[in-house]
C-alpha cells in the first residue's frame, strides 16, 4: 500500500513540477488523474477543515481579473485554478498532519528537480530532445534544457533547486567539503542552464542567507566563494566555454533590442499612460503595443509583477498581491529573526528557495497566478509546514499545562 501511495505522489508531483497538464496521452488533466486517488483514497485519516479557503478565493479573483477580464483566456483561467486547487487539496487532505508525508513530498519534489538538472547537463553534450520529449509527453521546443518544453520553464526549476541545495548543506551543518561540492553542483547547473536570471536569483538569495546566518563570517565565506568561482573559471572554463551552450555565451549572443532594461522601460511607459490598469480602459496588451517597435513581436516585458500591475493597476494589483503574499512574507520575516534555531532549518531552506523562484519572476512571465508548478508547490508547502509547527507548539503547550 505504501508503495502505491509513493508512486502516486511521484506521478502527481512530477506533473505539477514540470507543468504536465493535457498531452497526447493524458486527455484528462494529469494533476487531476494523479491527485484524486491521494485526496480521496489515501487521504489523511485525521479529519481536518480546509485551511486554504482564503488563499484560493484571493487567487481565483486575481486569476479571473488577469486572464478572463484582461486577456479573455477562459481556458487558461480554468487550467490555472484547477492546478492550484489540486495542490491545496493535496496538502490539506493528503498531507494533513502527517510530518512524514510532508517530508516525503519535499524529498520527491527536489529529487525531481535534481533529475531535470542532471538531464540538462547531458543535454548540453548529447542531443536528448527525444528523451526529454518522452518524459514530457510533448515535443520540446528549446535545447539544451532539462525536463521542460522551453528553457525559461527550466529556469524556474533551478531557481528553486539551487538555493535549497546550497543552503541545506549550510544550515544542517554538513562538512566544508560537502558545502563546496554542493556549491559547485549549483554553479554547473546554473552555468549550463541558459538562464541568467536564475543565476542572479541564486547569488542574491544565497548571499542574503549567508549574511543573516553567518553575519560577519559571511564576508569571508562570500569572498572565498567568489575567489573559488574565479579560479575555476580562469583555469578550467575560460578556454572551453565557447564550445558549449552556457549563460556566458548566451549573454554575448543576446539581441540588444530585446534586453530586459528596454523592455521594462517601455512597459513602464505603457503603464504610465494607463495608470489605473489596462482592464479599466477596456484594453489588452495587443492594443497598447500596436506599432511599438520594441514589442513588435508581441512579447511582454518579461516581468510577471510589472505585467500584473499593468493590467490591474496599482490599487487592485497591489492589494491582491499583498493579500496573497502577506502570510508568506510574515513567515519569512519570522524565520529571519529565528534563522539559527534548529527547528526552523527546513522552513529556512524552503523560504529561500521560494525567494529565489519569486525573484526569477522579475525576469519572466510565469509566477503563482500562472500556476507555475514549483512556485505553487513551495507556496502551499511553506504555509502547511508553518501550520504544522503551530499545531505542534499548541500540543506541547497543552501537555505542559496538563502536567503543571
Amino acid at each position: 500500500m505504501k508503495l502505491i501511495v509513493i508512486i502516486f505522489m511521484i506521478l502527481y508531483l512530477y506533473a505539477l513540477s514540470f507543468g504536465i497538464f493535457l498531452t497526447n496521452t493524458f486527455r484528462i488533466p494529469a494533476p487531476l488523474i494523479f491527485c484524486f486517488p491521494l485526496i480521496f483514497i489515501f487521504k489523511n485519516k485525521e479529519e481536518t477543515p480546509f485551511l486554504y479557503a482564503k488563499e484560493i478565493i484571493l487567487l481565483t479573483i486575481a486569476i479571473f481579473l488577469y486572464y478572463v477580464v484582461g486577456l479573455s483566456e477562459f481556458k487558461t483561467f480554468a487550467r490555472n485554478i484547477l492546478s492550484i486547487m489540486m495542490c491545496a487539496f493535496f496538502f490539506n487532505y493528503f498531507i494533513g498532519k502527517s510530518i512524514n508525508r510532508l517530508n516525503t513530498s519535499i524529498l520527491i519534489f527536489y529529487s525531481l528537480l535534481t533529475l531535470s538538472s542532471i538531464i540538462l547537463v547531458f543535454d548540453v553534450f548529447y542531443e536528448m530532445s527525444d528523451l526529454r520529449g518522452l518524459f514530457m509527453d510533448e515535443k520540446v521546443i528549446q535545447s539544451p534544457s532539462g525536463l521542460a518544453i522551453y528553457q525559461f520553464n527550466f529556469g524556474y526549476q533551478i531557481a528553486a533547486l539551487t538555493p535549497f541545495l546550497f543552503i541545506y548543506t549550510c544550515i544542517f551543518n554538513k562538512s566544508f567539503l560537502i558545502k563546496i561540492v554542493a556549491l559547485l553542483i549549483c554553479l554547473i547547473f546554473l552555468l549550463l542552464g541558459m538562464q541568467r536570471s536564475a543565476f542572479v536569483t541564486f547569488v542574491i538569495s544565497s548571499s542574503i542567507f549567508l549574511i543573516l546566518y553567518y553575519r560577519f563570517k559571511s564576508i569571508f565565506l562570500i569572498s572565498i566563494s567568489l575567489l573559488l568561482c574565479g579560479l575555476i573559471y580562469y583555469f578550467t572554463l575560460n578556454d572551453n566555454l565557447h564550445g558549449m551552450s552556457n549563460i556566458i555565451v548566451k549573454n554575448e549572443q543576446n539581441n540588444p533590442a530585446h534586453n530586459r532594461g528596454s523592455l521594462t522601460a517601455e512597459n513602464l511607459n505603457i503603464y504610465l499612460n494607463h495608470p489605473y490598469g489596462l482592464i479599466f480602459y477596456g484594453k489588452n496588451w495587443s492594443d497598447v503595443i500596436y506599432r511599438n517597435y520594441i514589442f513588435a513581436e508581441g512579447m511582454t516585458s518579461h516581468n510577471a509583477y510589472l505585467m500584473f500591475f499593468t493590467y490591474l493597476g496599482p490599487f487592485l494589483g497591489l492589494g491582491l498581491l499583498i493579500s496573497i503574499y502577506h502570510k508568506i512574507c510574515g513567515i519569512f520575516l519570522r524565520i529571519i529573526k529565528e534563522i539559527r534555531l534548529k527547528e526552523n532549518a527546513l522552513l529556512v531552506c524552503l523560504c529561500f528557495s521560494f525567494l529565489g523562484i519569486s525573484m526569477n519572476a522579475l525576469f519572466h512571465n510565469a509566477w503563482l497566478i500562472e500556476a507555475n508548478g514549483p512556485t505553487v508547490f513551495l507556496f502551499f508547502c511553506i504555509l502547511h509546514l508553518q501550520k504544522s509547527k503551530e499545531v505542534d507548539i499548541e500540543i506541547q503547550s497543552s501537555k505542559k499545562l496538563r502536567y503543571a
